[in-house]
């Protein structure tokens, strides 16, 4: 019987690494599809085309984690066909028997409206952006916090699904919270509902 389990939040919050733990805690398959929207950003070219011809390999690629994917990520995300194109692939995903994770910023809200479990997954910007920084080695502290700052605005602010909590989703604030402490809360929260 499919289970799905829906994790969202900005980047850097650790939805990621929740998510994984997760999945691997309970059994379940786990897809980050913030890699598909980097994937489809690094291809180059026309984003539609990239994101409807998308393929394993792309979601290999090993610069996937870079700023730079990220921010590619960002701007192709805010064009409806490319979501539209993506949309199928990450619902097919969470149908799987067996269960399965999703971690992005639109899975509780549009993607699996009706997931049996959502979390929102949260930290300051500063946090966020320090972790990435941490994670990245890339640029400056300041301008790894402006740019966190910068995708935020465009996944909140975005016509098309923007980043928003689902109405029944639990909030989960990583901010004070060390890697463990965060997963156990929501270790707990889908033993709850599982049983």
């Amino acid at each position: 019987m499919p289970f799905t389990i829906a994790i969202d939040g900005p980047a850097a919050a650790g939805k990621g690494t929740i998510s994984r733990a997760l999945a691997q805690e309970f059994g379940f398959a786990h897809l980050d599809t913030g890699l598909l929207y980097r994937a489809v950003g690094m291809k180059g070219g026309d984003p539609v085309q990239a994101a409807q011809s998308l393929s394993p390999d792309d979601l290999a690629r090993p610069d996937l984690r870079s700023l730079a994917a990220g921010v590619a990520a960002s701007r192709v995300a805010t064009i409806p066909q490319v979501r539209a194109a993506l949309v199928a692939f990450q619902r097919d995903f969470a149908a799987r028997e067996g269960g399965a994770v999703l971690d992005g910023r639109d899975i509780g809200t549009v993607i699996c409206p009706e997931a049996d479990v959502k979390i929102f997954v949260t930290a300051s910007a500063e946090v966020r952006a320090a972790r990435r920084f941490a994670e990245t080695g890339e640029g400056t502290f300041a301008e790894v916090l402006e740019q966190v700052r910068a995708r935020d605005a465009r996944d909140m602010g975005r016509a098309y699904a923007p980043l928003r909590p689902a109405e029944d989703a639990m909030i989960l604030d990583t901010t004070d919270l060390s890697i463990d402490a965060a997963v156990a809360k929501a270790c707990a929260l889908i033993a709850a509902r599982l049983t």
